[in-house]
């Protein structure tokens, strides 16, 4: 971030981590707090991706005594991490697509496949926007679908496990924003 935009126009700046390594640094909660403190900052903004959705990060800032600026860890715990987010889901008794256990294992995906309708989904648990993610049309290409999203999670997101989930044909995408404080105001 060097050179970029964000960077120039900020009143301050710190390095974190190695040069040439910026994803490394983007995921060093220690890092990122540590100089959170050092700088006097009294609030991290996450952005999105990264550790955005990562519950560590929040402990972190929240042990420092520094505002973490998103969910509460005890949120992003429930899910940040999609896999468990999908169990709670089913246990309230909300429908859900059909999907196997997470894993970083290519032989125990493929077993799981068994039991799913192509086409699916290889997904990340962590993180999101699309990265770690792969469509599936023929069981031949699972392997190497796994290989590869599991592959790019950990270089986004420092977590290479992976779930199969069942695709959605011609889907509609709807999404919802909510903006809430503290304070029980939300938007």
């Amino acid at each position: 971030d060097r050179n970029s935009m964000h960077r120039l126009k900020a009143d301050e700046s710190y390095q974190i981590g190695e040069k040439g390594h910026p994803v490394r640094a983007y995921l060093s909660v220690d890092e990122i707090v540590d100089t959170a403190r050092r700088s006097g900052a009294d609030a991290v903004y996450p952005g999105y991706g990264f550790l955005s959705e990562n519950p560590r990060l929040s402990a972190a800032c929240a042990a420092a005594g520094i505002t973490f600026v998103g969910p509460s860890t005890d949120v992003l715990k429930l899910t940040g991490d999609k896999s468990r987010a999908i169990a709670t889901a089913r246990a309230a008794g909300l429908p859900v697509l059909t999907s196997s256990s997470p894993s970083a294992s290519v032989d125990d995906l493929v077993a799981a496949a068994a039991d799913l309708t192509f086409p699916l989904f290889v997904k990340a648990v962590a993180g999101g926007g699309g990265r770690g993610m792969r469509r599936v049309t023929d069981p031949a290409g699972l392997p190497e679908a796994i290989e590869a999203a599991s592959r790019e999670a950990e270089s986004a997101f420092g977590d290479p496990t992976v779930y199969l989930e069942q695709a959605v044909l011609n889907p509609r995408h709807i999404e919802v924003q909510i903006l809430a404080d503290t304070h029980g105001n939300v938007i």
